[in-house]
C-alpha cells in the first residue's frame, strides 16, 4: 500500500533527477545563429585554469521512475481545469522544494489553502494508485460449468455426438 509521504518523496526524486539530466547551453535550436565556437578572452579560460565542476547524470531506472512519477500528476484532479492545474503545480513547485510563499504567490492562495490542497492531491493519488495495484492484483478466475467444460479441466476429451 502507497502512502501519500512516499508519493511526496518520490516527486522530490523525480524533480532531483530531472534537474540532474544533461541540458547543455544552446542545446535547443539553433535558429540563425553562428556555428563557430565562442571566443576565448583570457587566457586563463582557455587552458581550464578554473574550477573543475562535476556532474553525476542520473541512470536509465531514475529516468523510469521520474517519469512514472510525472505521469501521476495526471491523476490529480480539480473543480476545473484550470483548478487541477493549479493543484499539480503545486505539488510539482513543492518537490523542487519552493517554499510556501512562493508558491502561494504564483497560485494566488493562502498558505492554509495550497498546503490543503498539497495534501489532498497526494492522498488522491496514493488513493489512485492503490486501487489500480488491487485491481490487476486480483486474479481472474473463470467460471466453468457442465460436463463438457469439467472434462476437459480434468484433461478428459469431452465426447459430442457426430
Amino acid at each position: 500500500m502507497i502512502t501519500p509521504r512516499e508519493i511526496e518523496d518520490r516527486f522530490e526524486e523525480a524533480a532531483l533527477t530531472l534537474k540532474r539530466l544533461p541540458n547543455p547551453p544552446d542545446s535547443g535550436a539553433r535558429g540563425y545563429g553562428r556555428s563557430w565556437p565562442d571566443y576565448v578572452y583570457e587566457a586563463k579560460h582557455a587552458y581550464g585554469y578554473e574550477q573543475a565542476t562535476m556532474r553525476v547524470i542520473p541512470n536509465a531506472r531514475e529516468i523510469q521512475r521520474m517519469e512514472e512519477a510525472l505521469e501521476w500528476l495526471a491523476l490529480i484532479g480539480g473543480v476545473s481545469e484550470q483548478h487541477a492545474a493549479d493543484n499539480r503545480r503545486i505539488v510539482w513547485m513543492r518537490a523542487e522544494g519552493h517554499r510556501w510563499q512562493t508558491i502561494c504567490r504564483h497560485v494566488g492562495c493562502v498558505r492554509s489553502t495550497a498546503w490543503r490542497r498539497w495534501t489532498a492531491a497526494l492522498v488522491t493519488i496514493a488513493n489512485r494508485l492503490n486501487r489500480q495495484r488491487k485491481s490487476s492484483a486480483r486474479p481472474h478466475s473463470t467460471k466453468t460449468t457442465g460436463d463438457a467444460a469439467g472434462a476437459k479441466a480434468r484433461g478428459e476429451a469431452a465426447k459430442e455426438p457426430p
